[in-house]
């Protein structure tokens, strides 16, 4: 009996130890994750008083009220929509009315008397209409400057080695093996550089390519054809704002890419308002408020940690009431909770479908994360639609051929390419253009 005692003593204690331990580990734990959320806070913080001053008085964002998701029912006939109860409804009647009036007293209305419309949220300022210009030769070849000098690095790691195998002047077996180590260092793939390099041969053989020149040209074709997939630039909704998700993980530059992308659009002569859908990065909201009002379009938001779907919704009703062209969202990105992510997408993307169209979903990859960006867009492939990439920082690595992998390995078109932290560095992806620039010659 004393042995039993004994040993069930020495259990609780063993017990009491083990509960003691796990508190000090979550404990510890909750500690970190505190002053991990106050360094990534400071950080964005000082990220956003780096930017460049913006103008007093350039506008201020929509604040909306909140938003809870009900469960999807059947709509009756007419206009009306039932999902979201009364409320929208209500809007729907009331501020017509609002725009009817601002339309007949634009003329007299002063600019320093904001109006509020019948649900209480100021009236949506009107952004100065920006008269649509043809692209000049000029500006074409400065673009192509950019896209040159941005590529240059990858230029460099295609160029150097291809123009030494090029310099022996025999197309054979040893030449075909440094043209598939270019490729596969390129980050093209293996997969791919194998399906290139026969492509190559069967095209050679048909035209009866012999010297340096020639290949170079044929080259470039080829790279072009590899790079062709889907619809090129973004669809729009024949009726009603167009919504653009824009997803990806964090650091892939989201947030600057949607001031660019919303600068481009404004440029086309386009309305747009920003959704900032990205409530959990400590200041994601502050930082693309700050990028709206550089571009001069507005932001809808709720506060930090509020469901994101909610702040959708009602950038959507906003831009409906309001006669705004493109609602741009922006997401969060937290791989580390993969699982909720992707959940959250999904419902961002059915609340925004009940009162608009989700004509893109576009996913933003990091040149410089090479591979990892297709496991990257593989994980978002599974949550959302991807329907385009947009690729960042190809001013950034060395390795170019990461725009082949993801054309091949995913099927989906890259809509837009980055090669610098300017407005004006975003610009659609041309295969043409990218293959000529690519493989330019070496100064």
């Amino acid at each position: 009996m004393s042995e039993d005692k004994e040993l069930k003593k020495r259990e609780r204690e063993e017990k009491k130890r083990r509960a003691r331990e796990e508190k000090e580990r979550l404990r510890a734990e909750r500690k970190e994750e505190k002053e991990r959320r106050k360094r990534e806070k400071t950080q964005a913080l000082q990220e956003l008083r780096e930017l460049p001053e913006i103008a007093e008085g350039e506008g201020e964002a929509v604040i909306c009220a909140p938003f809870v998701e009900e469960e999807p029912r059947e709509e009756a006939t007419g206009t009306a929509r039932k999902e979201h109860g009364e409320l929208v409804a209500d809007r729907e009647a009331a501020v017509p009315a609002v725009f009817e009036e601002r339309e007949e007293d634009a003329a007299t209305r002063e600019p320093s008397s904001p109006q509020v419309d019948a649900i209480g949220v100021e009236a949506f300022p009107r952004v100065p209409e920006v008269e649509e210009e043809r692209e000049t030769a000029g500006e074409r070849e400065s673009w192509l400057f950019r896209l040159r000098k941005g590529l240059s690095k990858s230029r460099v790691n295609f160029m150097a080695p291809l123009s030494k195998a090029l310099a022996t002047r025999r197309f054979d077996d040893a030449f075909w093996e440094e043209v598939e180590d270019i490729l596969v260092g390129a980050d093209v793939g293996m997969e791919m550089t194998m399906a290139m390099v026969d492509r190559f041969k069967e095209r050679m053989a048909k035209e009866k390519v012999k010297d340096a020149e020639s290949f170079l040209e044929l080259f470039r074709e080829v790279l072009a054809e590899s790079l062709e997939a889907g619809e090129a630039g973004l669809r729009f909704s024949a009726s009603g704002p167009s919504v653009v998700m824009v997803v990806g993980v964090n650091g892939t530059g989201k947030t600057t890419t949607i001031a660019k992308l919303a600068h481009l659009l404004r440029g086309e002569g386009k309305r747009v308002i920003l959704a900032a859908g990205d409530t959990f990065r400590a200041a994601g909201i502050e930082q693309l408020e700050v990028w709206g009002e550089r571009v001069g379009v507005h932001t809808v938001k709720h506060r930090q940690g509020a469901d994101a779907a909610a702040v959708v919704h009602d950038a959507v009703e906003s831009a409906r009431a309001r006669g705004v062209d493109v609602v741009i969202v922006d997401t969060a990105g937290r791989l580390h909770t993969k699982v909720n992510l992707m959940e959250e997408l999904r419902k961002i993307k059915r609340v925004a479908e009940r009162s608009a169209e989700v004509t893109e979903t576009l996913l933003v990859i990091d040149a410089t994360t090479g591979q990892n960006g297709l496991i990257q867009a593989r994980q978002f492939g599974e949550a959302v639609d991807v329907t385009g990439v947009v690729l960042t920082k190809l001013d950034g690595t060395a390795k170019g051929g990461i725009v082949v992998a993801i054309v091949h390995e995913l099927g989906i078109p890259i809509k837009f390419i980055g090669v610098g932290e300017g407005l004006e560095d975003l610009h659609a992806f041309d295969p043409r253009e990218f293959a000529q620039a690519l493989l330019a010659p070496v100064p």
